[in-house]
């Protein structure tokens, strides 16, 4: 049985990358099961742990290969087997032809069917791209947050400040086009800051098991106080933080009224110029101030909630 003999006690199976680069994996949680995909080569050097993006579940790298990449390595290895085994009873083959006037001959033949299959497979198409700020690892998640499979790092920072440079863009456009155009890129500037801070600040406050909105600035700076102890708003000026609520109210507006002002926007945007029945004045300069301001209450909010015990 020399070609069994002649295989290897461990069996080495490469894992190609997709055309992008990535190579899929799975968290072993069986609570998750989570695919994701990374780019080797980037990241941390050196041998570190696997954190699942989705539930934070970390351990050996080995253990986070797919369960299609499994199938696959295993197929390669019965492949060979089974093909060594063949060659081994091919060389036991033998033909001994009958002598004599009344000889009986006996003969042994080896014929091989269909060789056992490769379960190939393809790496799934995903729906975030990422390069961690921190270690450089390039993957790709379902949906938009998730922690960094490398480092550990959680995007959320991330992900925010990425919406806010592009409604910086936003608003850099809207100087080159016409009145018309540019109201409305940067109504939708406005409009793209606030739901990432939305989504941003509810999915900070999740990772401690509460749910908190953040359209509403005032009542998600009462709620934040009451859950987790701290003001995200405390590093803010006053002046500061009646540009942010006002901003918001603005949004609110523009979804919901078409900009028209009403009763409830004169009571908690603090805006001297607002007349009922009137539409809003939103100028780049504002949302671009909001922009800042945001950049600090966002950061604010992830240091606080992180710290707390909540």
């Amino acid at each position: 049985m020399r070609h069994l003999e002649n295989l290897p006690n461990r069996f080495n199976v490469p894992m190609r990358p997709d055309k992008e680069g990535y190579l899929g994996r799975e968290c072993p949680a069986k609570s998750c099961r989570g695919y994701f995909k990374i780019t080797p080569g980037t990241g941390v050097k050196g041998p570190t742990p696997c954190h699942c993006p989705y539930c934070g579940h970390s351990s050996k790298i080995s253990e986070f290969a797919t369960r299609a990449q499994i199938e696959y390595a295993k197929s390669i290895v019965v492949r060979q087997v089974t093909d060594a085994l063949h060659q081994d009873l091919k060389d036991m083959e033998f033909n001994h032809p009958p002598r004599g006037p009344f000889g009986i001959g006996i003969s042994m033949k080896v014929t091989q069917g269909a060789p056992y299959p490769i379960r190939h497979y393809r790496e799934k198409e995903l729906e975030t791209e990422v390069v961690c700020d921190n270690c450089t690892l390039r993957y790709a998640i379902y949906g938009v947050f998730g922690w960094c499979p490398d480092c550990g790092t959680h995007n959320s920072v991330q992900i925010l400040g990425k919406n806010l440079e592009l409604a910086k863009k936003e608003l850099a456009l809207a100087q080159s086009l016409d009145k018309e155009l540019a109201e409305h890129l940067i109504g939708d500037a406005l409009e793209n800051i606030v739901s990432a801070f939305d989504g941003f600040g509810r999915e900070v406050c999740e990772r401690k098991g509460t749910e908190i909105r953040f359209q509403s600035l005032s009542a998600a700076r009462r709620r934040v106080q009451e859950v987790f102890g701290f003001d995200f708003a405390d590093g803010l000026a006053a002046g500061e933080w009646q540009t942010a609520c006002r901003v918001f109210q603005k949004r609110h507006l523009l979804a919901h009224k078409l900009g028209v002002i009403d009763e409830d926007y004169l009571q908690k945007a603090d805006d001297p110029g607002a007349v009922v029945g009137r539409k809003i004045r939103l100028a780049a300069d504002e949302v671009r101030a909001a922009i800042a301001i945001i950049e600090t209450l966002g950061g604010r909010l992830y240091a606080g909630v992180l710290r707390s015990a909540a």
